[in-house]
């Protein structure tokens, strides 16, 4: 083997290894989910099921069903509590797993659960990073489904031609949204849209992961804040039946 080709594996190798552990240590900087367990457990109300693309709380709906993508670097299941609030109500919840926890890198996965279950009307929603790509994805299907809730996130495509009403909800204390972008995104949304900003609520709190980076301080429990959160949900739902 000629001299040149040897240094070439050597030095391909190294830069596999290093790929490799740079990954590994990326992959585990994440927000962990706290106190959830019991939301993943099923009971009366919901089963709650692992499935390939993340996790299935099936409550006594049989016709809706809303898709949920996780904020970035936030273990899926810290929504746990919120997803079974919502299927205890009557609305189904997928909540997907991403790669790395980026939902950048598969914002396309919502057309795997359209295409593996049955519902009428479906519904995307997602939170901060997650939230933006579902939004982006549904910006490419104006008709396929049938409401989208932005939980402190906002599009960067032009939804205007959509024809499902599209809800901003976000904190009053949140210091890791960008305001500014937040704004852009209101005119980016179709006629209609609605918003809601959560007195004393922050970023981090809806879903159960603990303070985020850069956040403000929450004045109200995070379970409070998801409760509203799933108010503001069922009402758009429910109010579109």
């Amino acid at each position: 083997m000629k001299k040149k080709t040897k240094i070439f594996i050597i030095i391909s190798a190294c830069v596999i290894a290093l790929l490799a552990a740079a990954t590994a240590i990326y992959s585990g900087d994440y927000y962990r989910a706290q106190n959830v367990n019991a939301y993943l457990e099923s009971e009366n109300a919901v089963t709650v099921t692992k499935i390939k693309e993340g996790y299935y709380f099936d409550g006594p709906s049989e016709d809706r069903a809303l898709i949920f993508y996780p904020g970035a670097k936030v273990e899926e299941t810290a929504y746990a509590p919120l997803m079974s609030s919502l299927a205890s109500r009557g609305v189904d919840c997928f909540l997907l797993k991403m790669p790395l926890r980026l939902a950048f890198f598969d914002m396309n996965k919502a057309e795997r659960i359209v295409k593996n279950y049955e519902y009428e009307s479906y519904y995307l929603a997602g939170h901060s990073l997650g939230g933006a790509m579902a939004a982006d994805y549904s910006a490419k299907h104006p008709d396929k489904y049938s409401g989208l809730f932005l939980l402190a996130a906002y599009p960067s495509k032009d939804l205007s031609a959509a024809r499902f009403p599209v809800v901003f909800i976000y904190g009053e204390n949140d210091k890791v949204l960008n305001r500014e972008k937040l704004k852009k995104g209101f005119s980016l949304a179709p006629a209609g849209y609605e918003k809601f900003e959560i007195r004393g609520a922050n970023h981090s709190s809806f879903a159960s992961y603990g303070e985020q980076k850069g956040d403000g301080k929450a004045e109200i429990s995070a379970a409070r804040q998801q409760s509203e959160t799933a108010e503001i949900i069922l009402s758009a739902v429910n109010g579109g039946a």
